[in-house]
C-alpha cells in the first residue's frame, strides 16, 4: 500500500512538472528581425482538462467492468439456485448490462468532449 501511494505522488508530480517540457516553442521573427519565442499554438501539452478527462475514463471503465462482473456473478447464482426462472433472469441481466452499457458510453462521450480532442 505504501508503494502504491509512493507510485501515486510520483505520477502526480509527472503530471504537473511536465507540461512546461513538452510544450513546442515556436520561433517567430518580429518586424525589427529580433526572434521571438512564444508558444505554438497547437502544440499538444498536458493540461488539465486532458489529465482530467483520461482519469474520468479510466474511472468510468473500471466502474463499468465491476458492475458488468458483480451483474454476471449475481445473475449467475440466482440461475444456480432457482433453474426454472432461468429465462427471466436473463432477460433482466441483459437489460441491466444494456442500460450500464448506455451510462458508460454517455461517462466517455462527456470524457473526450471535456478533454477538448473532439472535432464536431
Amino acid at each position: 500500500m505504501k508503494l502504491l501511494k509512493l507510485a501515486l505522488v510520483a505520477v502526480i508530480a509527472l503530471l504537473i512538472v511536465g507540461s512546461p517540457l513538452l510544450a513546442a516553442v515556436a520561433r517567430n521573427t518580429d518586424a525589427s528581425g529580433n526572434t521571438v519565442e512564444t508558444l505554438a499554438p497547437d502544440s499538444s501539452s498536458f493540461s488539465g482538462s486532458g489529465v482530467g478527462a483520461g482519469l474520468g475514463a479510466a474511472v468510468t471503465i473500471i466502474g463499468a467492468g465491476i458492475g458488468f462482473g458483480r451483474i454476471g456473478a449475481a445473475a449467475l447464482e440466482s440461475m444456480a439456485r432457482q433453474p426454472e426462472i432461468a429465462g427471466r433472469i436473463q432477460t433482466a441481466m441483459i437489460v441491466i448490462a444494456a442500460l450500464l452499457e448506455g451510462a458508460t458510453f454517455f461517462a466517455l462521450l462527456i470524457c473526450i468532449i471535456v478533454s477538448g480532442k473532439a472535432n464536431f
